[in-house]
């Protein structure tokens, strides 16, 4: 199937001209410049939209999806990609199908109705769990009825949801540039609040029929991170404790040690890991980059890596990724 991207940077500038046009990016506000609106975010945001298409998703299978603002791929036979790169975050929510059951990890940025994404992929029985609570990972949770999560405060006040006046900017500005459905509107996006059913504790097992997934607790991006371990399927879906990107020590509830105590746990698996299924970006990268992040937590804690300063914080610069920690790291 064709990709919309042809023309990415040129895709930006005809949607900044058609929000102008039709009123949509309000009265008296600019077009894109391509000044970097992404704050907080690491030094190289400004026209992050001209990366795309990224070459990776090359390699996998587009799926036809009938809403425009997903694609959606299957990365293997039991695993799909959902991906949003309408949006700076380029979040990726995964759907695991078993053969009694499937799990949707993250549900994503509550942009567009998931729901209905995937039940034209799969009709078995959806259990919903969360790699964390953070607004780009839960924007669809509402709208499914069983959900796992983790029992810590942390998690429960990401339950609550989150009110316009929090997450309004990260749907205005730089932060978005592709074409959002219809019946969103930018005046009213809100992170809606969830009730979780199921709890789980570090080691449990979720059994789908013919495949089981390992919770593993994996905090230091955020206090509930968590990441499942496909023994079977030598799959490690890492949520945003790895991908190929910034990764995030610097939040609101980030905690540089126990990311490298998570960092450290993950590393003891990689013999047993083939692909880490990572959820922005692209979808897979390869297990030694485990090792890589262990190396370049531990360069930070010497202080023997290079660096750069943005937004307050001090970005550390590695192959492949950085790591942004509070500039008192």
């Amino acid at each position: 199937m064709a990709r919309k991207y042809t023309n990415p940077g040129a895709a930006a500038i005809l949607f900044a001209m058609a929000a102008l046009a039709f009123g949509c990016a309000g009265e008296g506000e600019p077009a894109k410049t391509g000044a970097p609106e992404v704050e907080g975010r690491g030094a190289d945001t400004a026209k992050w939209w001209e990366k795309l298409p990224r070459a990776q998703w090359a390699a996998y299978e587009r799926v036809a999806e009938e809403l425009e603002w997903f694609e959606v791929y299957r990365v293997f036979d039991d695993v799909y990609a959902i991906y949003e790169p309408g949006q700076f975050e380029e979040v990726i929510s995964f759907l695991i199908v078993g053969e009694r059951r499937a799990l949707l990890f993250d549900t994503g940025l509550g942009v567009a109705r998931l729901r209905p994404v995937v039940a034209r992929l799969t009709d078995l029985d959806i259990m919903v769990l969360n790699s964390h609570g953070h607004y780009d990972h839960i924007g669809g949770n509402h709208e499914f009825s069983e959900i796992g999560g983790v029992d810590i405060p942390y998690a429960h006040e990401s339950a609550k949801g989150a009110e316009h006046e929090k997450v309004a900017d990260y749907v205005t500005g730089d932060w978005l540039w592709k074409e959002t459905p219809a019946d969103f509107d930018p005046q009213t996006y809100e992170i809606k609040p969830y009730a979780v059913k199921t709890y789980f504790e570090d080691g449990d097992l979720i059994d789908l029929g013919g495949r089981r997934l390992e919770v593993l607790l994996t905090p230091g991006h955020s206090p509930d991170s968590i990441c499942l371990l496909d023994r079977k399927g030598r799959r490690l879906f890492t949520g945003d404790t790895f991908y190929l990107a910034p990764l995030y020590a610097h939040l609101e509830g980030s905690n540089v040690g126990e990311y490298k105590a998570s960092i450290d746990r993950l590393v003891a698996l990689e013999p047993e890991i083939d692909h880490l299924m990572t959820s922005h970006n692209a979808p897979v990268a390869e297990a030694a980059y485990l090792s890589r992040v262990k190396d370049a937590f531990e360069a930070i804690a010497t202080k023997s890596a290079a660096y750069v300063e943005t937004d307050g914080a001090f970005e550390y610069q590695f192959d492949g990724f950085s790591v942004i920690v509070p500039a008192s790291e």
